[in-house]
């Protein structure tokens, strides 16, 4: 026969292990939470970030170019131009109307010729032209975001 007080003592053991295994899963499941909700975070500030810096790169050139709203009055409109344009920067009218401030309509009526930019929207498309195709789609990105 068994000792009462050893098979007490493992029974006590046993629901412990167990009393202590219920507590240590809600916080080994809230851990593994925020260790999720923190990578998340990390990936959000890298990519703001790189964000940040192309931004400050890309101030950094054009500090050096001359002002845009000096060349766009003294620009003139050319509506091959604006279709040569879009097309090796390979976007499409929308896209470059969300560049540029402006409809896609506004876009396809402008590269018809049936209408031109008003001044303000001359300096916009004055600042448009002078970006790469890199540029552009990364400010596409970065308008979307």
């Amino acid at each position: 026969m068994p000792n009462l007080a050893s098979v007490m003592k493992e029974e006590i053991q046993r629901l412990a292990r167990k009393e202590a295994r219920a507590q240590l899963s809600k916080t080994n499941r809230t851990t593994a939470q925020h260790r999720k909700d923190l990578a998340e975070l990390k990936r959000q500030v890298r990519d703001l970030t790189r964000q940040v810096a192309y931004l400050e790169r890309r101030e950094k050139k054009r500090a050096g170019m001359p002002e845009v709203e000096k060349t766009a009055t003294n620009m003139r409109f050319s509506a091959k131009s604006v279709k040569a344009h879009r097309a090796k920067l390979a976007l499409s009218a929308a896209d470059y109307a969300q560049l540029v401030g402006v409809s896609a309509l506004t876009i396809y009526n402008w590269e018809k010729g049936q209408s031109k930019p008003q001044t303000k929207q001359l300096t916009a498309l004055a600042a448009v032209r002078t970006l790469g195709k890199r540029e552009a789609w990364r400010m596409l990105d970065l308008m979307e975001a």
